[in-house]
């Protein structure tokens, strides 16, 4: 048995609202759209899953209620933007092309220091953020 590639799942409060976002800011096409809570999302080889953490019930629950029957659905609206992912680029070239791209589009993370960043441990990388606030690193091994 061997593994293949992973793909990440991101809680968003709309799917709707992330795909287009991840169109029109971020360069990916939309492969699937159910509007009732998920879409795919892709951009060259890298698909990213968006799911939507749209439940808003646990903020009209009596406060007694919710010690007896705590928040637990799994797709509460707090849970969208808490996620992150990495995404691998083809090589150095590609980041900065992508760090310029995604600066022009006003989606980097607000730490950004201008520049991609050559890591300590070997990889040259750019974070942005989606429209819920999840995480994305695109990244690349220096060699």
């Amino acid at each position: 048995m061997a593994l293949d590639r992973t793909v990440p799942a991101l809680p968003v409060r709309s799917v709707v609202a992330a795909a287009a976002a991840y169109v029109d800011r971020l360069g990916f096409t939309v492969v699937h759209l159910d509007p009732e809570g998920f879409a795919v999302v892709a951009r060259d080889a890298a698909e990213v899953h968006l799911w939507e953490a749209g439940d808003t019930g646990w903020r009209h629950r009596p406060a007694a209620d919710l010690a007896d029957c705590p928040v637990r659905t799994g797709a509460e609206d707090f849970l969208a933007g808490t996620a992150s992912c990495r995404i691998a680029c083809g090589d150095v070239a590609e980041v900065d092309a992508l760090h310029a791209e995604l600066s022009a589009a006003g989606v980097l993370h607000p730490t950004d220091p201008g520049a991609p960043v050559d890591t300590d441990f070997g990889t040259r990388e750019v974070a942005a953020l989606d429209l819920d606030g999840n995480l994305l690193t695109f990244f690349v091994r220096r060699s």
